[in-house]
C-alpha cells in the first residue's frame, strides 16, 4: 500500500492515468448499456415488422446489439444513437432476409391490438397485406417498413440504409406497385 502511494506521489502518474482512463472506458460502457437497454422494445418491433416473425426478430435484435458494442467506438455522439443502431439493425434484418430466399415466403404475424374486435375481415386482410409484404424482395420490403411502418421520411430511410434518397424514392415506388397490384382485388 506505501509503495503505491510512494509510486504516484512520485511522478507515477502513468498509473493514475491508467485508472482515470479505465473510468472513463467504464463509464462510457455504462453509458452505451444505458442506451441500448432505452432501445431493446423498439429495436425487437422494428426487427419484428421487417422480418415477420418473433423467433427471427430476436435473434437479429441480438445479433444488432452485438455488433453494435463491437462497434461502439464509431459513435461519436450519443444523441445521434437511434439512428446509428437502427443502421446496425436494418442491415442486419436485410442480411437475414437474403438468407432466407425468395423460396420461403412467410406472412407478416400481427397481434391484434387489445380493446380491439377482430373479425373475420379483418383477419383475412392482415393475412393477405402480410404475405403480399413477406412477398417483396429485401430491400423493398426494408424502406415500406421504415416508411410506412416506423414512419421515418425518405431522408432517414436513405441514412439507415446506407443508399441515396433517390434509391429510397426508387424502392418505395417499385414496392408499392408491387403490392398495388398483389392486392389490388382486395378491399
Amino acid at each position: 500500500m506505501v509503495a503505491e502511494d510512494t509510486r504516484l506521489a512520485t511522478g507515477g502518474g502513468a498509473a493514475l492515468a491508467d485508472a482515470e482512463g479505465r473510468d472513463r472506458a467504464r463509464t462510457a460502457d455504462e453509458v452505451f448499456a444505458s442506451l441500448t437497454r432505452r432501445h431493446v422494445d423498439a429495436a425487437f418491433r422494428l426487427a419484428w415488422a421487417i422480418l415477420g416473425e418473433p423467433g427471427d426478430a430476436e435473434d437479429a435484435a441480438q445479433d444488432a446489439f452485438a455488433m453494435a458494442w463491437r462497434k461502439r467506438g464509431g459513435l461519436r455522439d450519443t444523441a445521434s444513437f437511434e439512428p446509428w443502431f437502427q443502421r446496425i439493425l436494418v442491415n442486419t434484418c436485410r442480411e437475414r432476409l437474403r438468407q432466407r430466399g425468395r423460396s420461403r415466403v412467410r406472412a407478416v404475424e400481427t397481434v391484434p391490438e387489445q380493446g380491439v374486435a377482430d373479425d373475420s375481415v379483418q383477419v383475412g386482410l392482415r393475412t393477405v397485406v402480410g404475405g403480399a409484404l413477406a412477398g417483396l424482395d429485401p430491400d423493398h420490403r426494408v424502406v415500406v417498413v421504415l416508411r410506412y411502418w416506423a414512419d421515418l421520411t425518405v431522408d432517414e430511410i436513405a441514412d439507415r440504409v446506407g443508399v441515396p434518397a433517390g434509391t429510397v424514392k426508387s424502392r418505395l415506388h417499385y414496392a408499392l406497385r408491387t403490392l398495388h397490384t398483389e392486392l389490388e382485388g382486395v378491399r
